[in-house]
């Protein structure tokens, strides 16, 4: 679907499992199992004006996770550009916005842009992102699957702001995958909301 167009760029809602790969200028990424926004420049130099400009973008993503992060914290945390490479710097802003059960629901906001940099950093605090089969957890994923219906990576693209190579700010909200709505209110429905000290 899509989000948003104008003479230089399209925003789309990327779904749950389709590769990003396009006859436009891809500006970023998201891993196939994840869902929501993805930005494409039309030409060549809307291109590189949103590649220079990245840096500065707020990103914003939704995420289940096992386990209970605090209410907010930043992770500063190096982790590898790519694999097999040197650590670098990366840093993730996390709020808990809701919790159910042993789980709960995070907005995640990356500083930096590192390769699975969101699912390594909710490793690193102990909190696996939910469907998450290379830094999560099996029994929980499974969990997720038979129980709540949720057959892939539990993260979603929510809101993006960046500055548009007219020189304006672009700004893109996009819901919540109706699959992730789903598995959050069946977990409501069978653990309830609980306090995070729990």
């Amino acid at each position: 679907m899509i989000l948003h167009r104008d003479a230089r760029c399209v925003v789309v809602d990327k779904p749950s499992g389709d590769a990003v790969n396009a006859y436009v200028y891809p500006v970023h990424r998201l891993d196939r199992g994840a869902s929501g926004i993805v930005l494409f420049a039309l030409d060549a130099d809307a291109a590189r004006l949103f590649s220079e400009a990245w840096p500065d973008a707020d990103k914003r993503y939704m995420a289940i996770t096992r386990g209970h992060p605090d209410d907010h914290v930043v992770i500063d945390h190096a982790i590898p550009k790519a694999p097999g490479e040197a650590r670098v710097p990366a840093i993730t802003e996390i709020w808990r916005r809701d919790t159910f059960g042993r789980y709960a629901l995070v907005e995640a906001r990356p500083r930096t842009g590192r390769l699975h940099q969101i699912r390594r950093h909710l490793k690193h605090v102990s909190c696996p992102l939910i469907g998450d089969v290379r830094y999560g957890k099996g029994e929980h994923n499974r969990l997720f699957r038979e129980q709540h219906g949720l057959q892939r990576l539990a993260l979603h693209s929510t809101s993006l702001t960046v500055r548009h190579p007219d020189g304006s700010e672009l700004r893109v909200t996009c819901a919540l995958a109706p699959d992730l709505v789903a598995a959050i209110d069946s977990c409501r429905r069978a653990y309830g909301i609980v306090p995070a000290c729990e």
